[in-house]
């Protein structure tokens, strides 16, 4: 390509940049400076035609950037389109990012429109980018290399107006020099490399997590919880975390669907997550309470406890819950009022959270 018909580095740019307004995007908000500075890199590249590489370990929110980037590009009102390439199988991977033409193979009965098509003028991205087959890595080659495609069946090339963003949660260089992976393709995949650091190193961020997490449940649920105990959030902290974001959101919304109060607290965790920290019961404990008041909440904690683990392993099912506590379930119901405590069945599980 000639350099006179070459298209400029930075396209378009937004009217407004609101890259920083956490009205407009609270993902950028961060107390992690690993993470700052990965928002700064991605605010340079955002308003590029750049391809961009996005490495890191599964869940630390690789597909929350890709979109990031999107929605601070002049393409920002174009389809994004994300492709998971390791859901896609070997023999259909070609006819579901390019598309075929009527006739093509067998039951090829009309045109279908692949991935790419979708995504003209827009963004696609390509998750898990390690998991393609060598002949896919060829096609994408062509596409990054030339700006062009092929449907299945078609004799003419089609242009690729489109932005490529690409994931790995696996070392693709290390995978070049195994032979799984190709140079030329990683080269051109990674322009702009961006290491996405896991939760673990930038535990600072946990406690905004957590209260981020707990503004999303209380409004998608009828429950009001509006804290978390700080033995809660040093634990956090101080965890591994080897699915990341993830992991934390699946741990908090079970921790959430436990608790009784308005506070989270040790109990409705996982033990396994204090086992760093040592005289938990002093801590929480109130002496300056009379015995007789100490006992009656070591009895409502137990009794809560057990109506908790009672509704997890019956999944919420009344009848079956009544019947392994040997009361009735009007009595159960009775506890159940008394102690706050919600019914599985009651609650709807989110569906549209992403990290």
């Amino acid at each position: 390509m000639s350099i006179q018909n070459r298209r400029p580095l930075i396209e378009d740019s937004p009217a407004h940049d609101d890259f920083w307004n956490p009205d407009a995007l609270k993902v950028v908000n961060t107390r992690s400076l690993q993470m700052r500075q990965t928002f700064e890199k991605v605010k340079s590249v955002a308003p590029t035609k750049t391809t961009v590489l996005l490495l890191g370990d599964t869940g630390v929110g690789k597909g929350t950037l890709a979109k990031l980037i999107h929605q601070h590009s002049s393409r920002k009102n174009e389809a994004f389109i994300h492709v998971h390439c390791g859901a896609l199988p070997d023999t259909l991977a070609e006819s579901e990012l390019f598309g075929y033409e009527k006739g093509a193979f067998t039951g090829a009965e009309k045109r279908k429109l692949g991935r790419f098509d979708s995504a003209q003028k827009g963004t696609i991205f390509l998750d898990e980018i390690n998991t393609i087959s060598s002949t896919m890595q060829i096609k994408l080659l062509q596409v990054l290399q030339d700006r062009i495609f092929q449907r299945v069946g078609g004799e003419s090339p089609i242009e690729a107006d489109v932005r490529v963003i690409a994931a790995s949660n696996s070392d693709l260089q290390e995978m070049c020099d195994q032979g799984f992976f190709r140079k030329d393709l990683y080269y051109r995949l990674s322009v702009f490399p961006l290491e996405i650091p896991s939760l673990q190193q930038r535990s600072e961020d946990i406690p905004d997590w957590i209260y981020y997490l707990l503004d999303w449940f209380n409004k998608h649920y009828f429950k009001d919880i509006q804290n978390a105990d700080p033995i809660v959030v040093k634990a956090l902290q101080g965890y591994a975390w080897p699915g990341n974001i993830r992991e934390l959101e699946n741990v908090i919304e079970r921790a959430y669907i436990l608790e009784t109060s308005s506070v989270l607290r040790p109990e409705s965790f996982p033990r396994e997550l204090f086992s760093g920290i040592s005289n938990t019961s002093k801590a929480t404990m109130d002496l300056t309470q009379p015995l007789a008041e100490v006992r009656r909440q070591g009895v409502e904690h137990l009794e809560r406890n057990y109506l908790n683990e009672l509704l997890t392993i019956h999944k919420g099912r009344i009848n079956r819950a009544s019947e392994t506590a040997g009361i009735t379930t009007r009595q159960l119901h009775k506890l159940l009022t008394k102690h706050g405590t919600v019914s599985y069945t009651h609650l709807t599980l989110p569906t549209n959270r992403e990290v």
